[in-house]
This record gives structure tokens, sequence and C-alpha cells, in this order.
């Protein structure tokens, strides 16, 4: 139930989960650096179900805050301007690695100074098949999340938000799906998670969208399970919104991906057969 508030901000109350956030995100990266050096995976994977408890319980109270009138449009405004924050963050992470991999293309150097860089022999990707497939899956995607969208904020009805919220989740799976074994074939192909920094740039590029892909798939999935126990309104739904923005900036980092990695990086490989 809403309660009354006489101001338009909110006034949070005390609570653990920052301090146990840090704990645990610090945790899983010195558990990470462990793992790398061979050392116990065990603290990695402590600290990431540590991580996974804190958003699910924070984010929980952020739903619950919500529910009960805290989320006034003032406070909506704030929390739009700190997500599109976020996926500026996201924009600069991987032109990290869209600039690693144009340098490695453009000007590949060799490891050791004074010897010649001779690029590894791979076997090359048809962009016009599995790749293009994903990319229109993930169009297919954001299409369902835009009529999902359109619905909610025109006053359409509930069914029709719930479905284009299905659909998405659906197809989201199913990338993800096409991506695994897509780097299964690839791997049994003769390609190599490292030694080489081309193997190195692809696969962080299209590995870490692919962890996007399913973060965002779950964010869509509680957004349909909130759908359908009637949480969002036309005027209140900045959870949805969030995640729409999500996924079409998934959407478009794979377009680029697409035509950066699969048709130019990929085709001017020499060596490929």
């Amino acid at each position: 139930m809403a309660h009354a508030k006489d101001h338009d901000y909110h006034i949070l109350s005390p609570s653990t989960w920052p301090l146990l956030g840090a704990m645990a995100g610090f945790a899983m990266l010195f558990g990470a650096v462990l793992w790398m050096h061979d050392v116990t995976p065990f603290l990695f994977l402590a600290g990431f179900v540590a991580v996974l408890y804190v958003m699910f319980g924070w984010w929980t109270d952020v739903v619950a805050e919500s529910r009960i009138g805290d989320h006034t449009p003032v406070v909506r405004i704030g929390l739009r301007y700190g997500f599109i924050l976020f996926i500026m963050s996201e924009v600069m992470f991987f032109a990290a690695w869209f600039w690693a991999f144009f340098k490695d293309a453009i000007y590949p150097m060799s490891e050791y100074v004074g010897t010649t860089y001779v690029r590894p022999e791979i076997y090359h990707v048809d962009a016009f098949h599995l790749p293009l497939i994903n990319t229109l899956i993930l169009l297919l995607s954001g299409c369902a999340v835009t009529w999902a969208h359109h619905a909610l904020v025109h006053g359409g009805q509930r069914k029709d938000v719930i479905n284009g919220l299905a659909i998405s989740v659906v197809l989201g799976v199913a990338f993800t799906c096409l991506q695994a074994y897509e780097y299964s074939y690839l791997l049994y192909k003769g390609w190599e998670f490292g030694n080489d920094t081309f193997f190195s740039a692809f696969f962080m590029a299209t590995g870490f969208h692919g962890v996007h892909v399913i973060i965002g798939t779950i964010f869509l999935f509680v957004c349909l399970l909130r759908a359908m126990k009637g949480h969002f309104t036309a005027e209140k739904h900045i959870g949805f919104e969030a995640a729409a923005w999500y996924w079409h900036f998934v959407d478009v980092v794979w377009l680029f991906l697409f035509l950066a990695v699969y048709i130019w990086g990929v085709a001017q490989m020499p060596g490929t057969h």
C-alpha cells in the first residue's frame, strides 16, 4: 500500500547492502586473481554467490520502495539519469574492446622486438550464416520489447505487455544457446581463447556481449514476472524502462560487433580457409 509523502524526495533508511556489496565484489575479484594463478576457485565462487545475493536483496528493496510510493516523479528522474550514466559507462567498456580489436587488425605488433608477427591460420567464419541468424534474433527481441513498452505506455492490454516480454526472453535465451554452439564449433576448428591477440579480442568482445545478453534476459524475465503481478502502470514503470534501454543497448553493440568483427575483421584475416 502506498503512503502519503509531504515532499518529493526519498530519504533512505540505513542499509547494509552497500557494505555487503563491496565486500562481496572484493572477494569475487580477489578470488578471480587467485583462480587465474591456479590457487583456488572457491573464493571467486563464494564472492560471486554473495554478489548475486546482494543484488537480489537490494533490488527487492528497490521494488518494494516503488510499491509503497517512494518513487515520486523526482525520484524517477534521478533513477533514469543514474541508469543513463550506467549505460554510458558500458559504452566506454565496449569501446575498449573495439579499440583493441581494430588496433590489432590495422597495426599488429610482434610480441618480441625485432621479430615478425605471423597471424594464426584460422577457420573463416561466414558472417551470413549463424552470426546473421543471431543478429536477426536480437533485432526481433528488441522489436518485442518495443511492442511491450508501447502497449504499456499507451494503456494497451496487459496481455500485450506480457506477450512482448515473453517473446523477448525466449529470443534472448535462443541467442545465448546459439552463441554457445558457435563457440564450441570454433574451438573444435582450432580457435583458442588465448595465445594470440586476434583470438583474445574476438572472444573478449563477443563473450562480454554474451554475458550482457544473459544479464539483459534475466532483467527482462524479472520485468515479465512483475508485469504478470500488475506492478507496472503507464505512469510508473521505471524498472521496465531501464530493462528496455539496456536491451536496446545490447542490440546496438551487437550490430557494431557483427559489422566490425564478423564482416570486416574475420574476413580480412590472412590465412583463412
